[in-house]
């Protein structure tokens, strides 16, 4: 693929490696080593060694087959580094440093250069004024930043502008016991952008959603066209509801976009939006370990009913459907738990019980419903009713996203348990509901097209 130099190399070179601790040059040859592959520290200065490997003057001077650059050197000589990773035959570079685009007019220049020292030597640029990437199931960790052996391997790819919000929300991952399968920042994205990203983990086996963070970029067609097309479901983060362009040209050089436009144009080209990093964790997860839901219609299972009506509140006023349920699964549900007040929907148990998931069950197997979410308070002695619910979401094919609250010490095995069930698990209520949400606008915006049904045009 045309990223395989990129995110799949057979060797790395640190340019401006270190042996400072402190020093980027230090702390990325720190991350690079843990990669199963050559890693060469390269500076013209340095002599002796770095994590035991010795210094090389220059990437030109390495015989060993090199496809990745991590250039740690002042933005001035960026251009000079990419000009001999064209000499050498490498295929991609990630640039630290910043004093690009970002930084004015002079900035520009210096990122116009270094753009035409990469397409003279066909090299893929990640960058500038980027953190880098990661790739935590390969051991790969292009980056500076410490702490990021931490986040673990998962189905869900992170493509951000912001460096910054790539880190947090790989980090939110990681707090909530979550993986990814890669994250990467942007930044100035001179030649690797939104489009190439999302095409190559469109393409990954191990990546079964993709979040995107936007403050705005240049072919806002060119990436709703990419996500569009993209089989792998995608969601956004599209920040700039706010006045905050000049702030924002001052991060990336890219000027925030019209946040209604974006928003629209997400609609339209069948992408889920939210509003924050938490966001963005829960709805990729439940977007990459459900299954695609059919249609909008939620079925509400609840054993406690104040989080019950928060959750339908938070539903209805995101536009989410619950419909009635047929007459058969309400006979079943009332045959099951006798006297209940509610078994409509939100059907309302009361409280946890051994039957819940006898209910859950039948709230998925209704034929009105096509998304089915739970919430129960965990109760010492009872769990989850993950005998029932093992399965269930295959045999249905429908999504099932999973709320509850209690201890940490004590939710932990049940949340793991839920986890291999394929059911997403989350810790409020309301984030049980935007995580529902996500699938609901998904289902919305990517219809199933009836049996039968003819192609629909870009016009209709």
């Amino acid at each position: 693929m045309a990223l395989d130099s990129l995110f799949d190399p057979d060797g790395i070179a640190v340019v401006g490696a270190s042996a400072t601790v402190g020093k980027i040059g230090y702390e990325a040859m720190q991350n690079a080593v843990t990669y199963d592959a050559p890693v060469y520290p390269v500076n013209p200065s340095g002599s002796g060694t770095v994590f035991d490997r010795e210094f090389v003057p220059s990437v030109t001077e390495i015989d060993d087959d090199v496809d990745l650059v991590l250039s740690c050197v002042p933005g001035p000589v960026v251009p000079d580094v990419i000009d001999e990773c064209g000499e050498a035959g490498i295929g991609a570079a990630v640039i630290f440093s910043g004093g690009f685009a970002e930084a004015g007019e002079d900035g520009e220049q210096l990122q116009n250069r270094l753009v035409e020292a990469a397409d003279d030597g066909d090299v893929h640029l990640l960058g500038p004024n980027t953190s880098g990437f990661l790739r935590p199931g390969e051991n790969l960790h292009a980056t500076f930043a410490t702490g990021t052996e931490d986040i673990p391997a998962g189905n869900v790819a992170i493509v951000a502008q912001s460096g910054g919000i790539a880190f947090a929300t790989a980090f939110q991952a990681e707090n909530e016991g979550w993986g990814v399968s890669a994250m990467v920042g942007l930044g100035n994205a001179a030649n690797v952008g939104f489009q190439e990203v999302v095409e190559y983990f469109d393409g990954d086996d191990g990546t079964d959603a993709i979040v995107l963070h936007v403050e705005g970029t240049d072919d806002a067609r060119g990436l709703l066209e990419t996500c569009r097309s993209a089989s792998t479901p995608v969601v956004a983060y599209n920040v700039g509801e706010q006045d905050v362009g000049d702030f924002a040209e001052s991060h990336t050089g890219s000027l925030t976009g019209d946040h209604k436009l974006y928003e629209a144009g997400f609609a339209q080209y069948g992408v889920p939006t939210v509003r924050s990093v938490a966001e963005l964790v829960d709805a990729g997860t439940a977007l990459a370990d459900c299954p695609r839901p059919s249609g909008p219609n939620v079925g509400v299972v609840t054993a406690q009913a104040g989080p019950g009506i928060a959750i339908t509140d938070r539903l209805k006023a995101a536009g989410a459907t619950l419909p009635s349920l047929s007459e058969e699964t309400q006979t079943v549900v009332e045959d099951i738990l006798p006297g209940i007040t509610f078994s409509e929907n939100p059907v309302d148990t009361g409280r946890p019980m051994p039957e819940f998931g006898e209910v859950v069950e039948a709230v998925a197997r209704d034929e009105n419903v096509d998304i089915v979410l739970v919430y129960e308070l965990f109760e010492e002695g009872l769990g989850f009713p993950t005998e029932t619910l093992e399965g269930l979401p295959e045999a249905t094919g429908k999504p099932i996203v999973f709320a509850t609250g209690g201890a940490r010490s004590a939710l932990e095995p049940e949340l793991e348990a839920m986890s291999e069930c394929g059911i997403p698990t989350y810790t409020t209520p309301e984030r049980g509901a935007d995580a529902a949400t996500a699938l609901v606008q998904y289902a919305r915006r990517n219809p199933k097209p009836a049996a039968g049904a003819g192609e629909v045009s870009d016009d209709e």
